[in-house]
């Protein structure tokens, strides 16, 4: 919990809108003062990084390889590059996760044989991970492109088809190729909105997904909490 003077967190969006996600929804429970920001939208990044104690940026459709089209992304990522090289506390979430490891110079690709993560998927940590994963989790990815692990980072979590899940650069500095803000709701919303994607290979279908997200739901909404509780501090 904040001490004091109620502490912000800035939330980085894709599109834009406020989400009704488990993350922003657990750091309002735990104290913080939430400030969303959506550049894609033309909302400007903070100049003033120590008016906030962490940032979040979320996950989204755009792509760091297609920079021309989403040009807001370059001075997003140029922003995280700053804010992380001043040592403050980053989560980045599946694009936001790709965006951190671009601003620290590693390669974002399509999986080489075209797959699609997107549906609950295993995963696994390394020995780096000292205890961030108790063991495998079940966890919900959507996405079509992985991150490289960026030189100087160490490797938290791996996956069978996308072998870099989860990174940590530095002490308070965290990429994640999953989703563990998602809930039911979301989850839905997204099976409705873009369910092209679900004849993509690799994707699993929404009666797979729903069935999935009965039995893991639980279990990676309890890692987020963890994470949630100790990382901003």
């Amino acid at each position: 919990m904040p001490k004091g003077e109620m502490q912000r967190v800035l939330l980085i969006d894709h599109p834009g809108g406020k989400r009704d996600d488990r993350a922003s929804m657990r750091l309002a429970e735990l104290g913080f003062e939430l400030a969303w920001c959506c550049p894609g939208n033309g909302d400007p990044l903070p100049s003033r990084l120590e008016d906030f104690a962490a940032a979040v940026a979320y996950g989204g459709p755009q792509s760091v390889n297609e920079l021309e089209a989403s040009p807001y992304l370059r001075d997003e990522i140029d922003w995280i590059g700053r804010w992380v090289a001043a040592d403050r506390p980053f989560l980045g979430i599946c694009l936001g996760g790709q965006m951190l490891a671009r601003a620290l110079d590693a390669a974002v690709a399509r999986h080489d044989e075209g797959y699609h993560e997107i549906g609950y998927v295993e995963i696994a940590p390394t020995p780096m991970a000292n205890g961030l994963f108790e063991g495998p989790l079940y966890v919900y990815h959507w996405h079509n492109e992985g991150f490289d692990v960026p030189e100087g980072a160490e490797l938290l979590a791996t996956g069978p088809d996308f072998p870099n899940q989860a990174f940590r650069y530095g002490d308070k500095a965290y990429g994640l190729q999953f989703h563990p803000e998602v809930t039911p709701g979301v989850m839905n919303r997204w099976i409705s909105e873009a369910s092209h994607s679900l004849a993509q290979p690799g994707a699993h279908s929404p009666e797979r997904q729903r069935r999935d997200c009965e039995v893991y739901n639980q279990g990676m909404a309890r890692w987020l909490d963890s994470f949630l509780e100790s990382w901003p501090h």
